[in-house]
């Protein structure tokens, strides 16, 4: 465990933990975040745009020095629940740039130059 300012600490990634809440191994579940995290580096260190597609959340969009999460409807009326969801849309309507529907096309949000799928 690392420190960080504000007395945060760093949490390891329980990939034991992971892999059996999906159902697969925690050599295959080290594998797949071992790449996609080094396939991500790879395309930041070139400076390229990279959209990371969370499966059932959303998309992390890269984009030069910005970065912005937009996350699928469903998924935060899941977390939230509908009417929540619906009460903070209206008392804050900034919330929906952050939603996007499953339906439209991730290439569509973004200028990326690569996208990334996290299974």
């Amino acid at each position: 465990l690392h420190g960080f300012p504000g007395n945060k600490e760093l949490q390891p990634l329980q990939y034991a933990k992971v892999a059996r809440a999906a159902s697969v191994s925690r050599q295959k579940v080290e594998g797949c975040i071992r790449g996609i995290t080094s396939l991500l580096s790879h395309c930041l260190g070139k400076g390229e745009n990279v959209a990371l597609v969370l499966r059932d959340i959303g998309a992390l969009l890269i984009e030069g020095m910005r970065v912005k999460m937009r996350f699928y409807y469903d998924f935060l009326e899941r977390i939230s629940g509908k009417r929540n969801l619906e009460r903070a849309a209206f008392e804050v309507p900034q919330l929906l740039k952050m939603a996007v529907s499953r339906m439209i096309p991730i290439a569509s949000l973004t200028f990326c130059g690569r996208v990334i799928i996290f299974p």
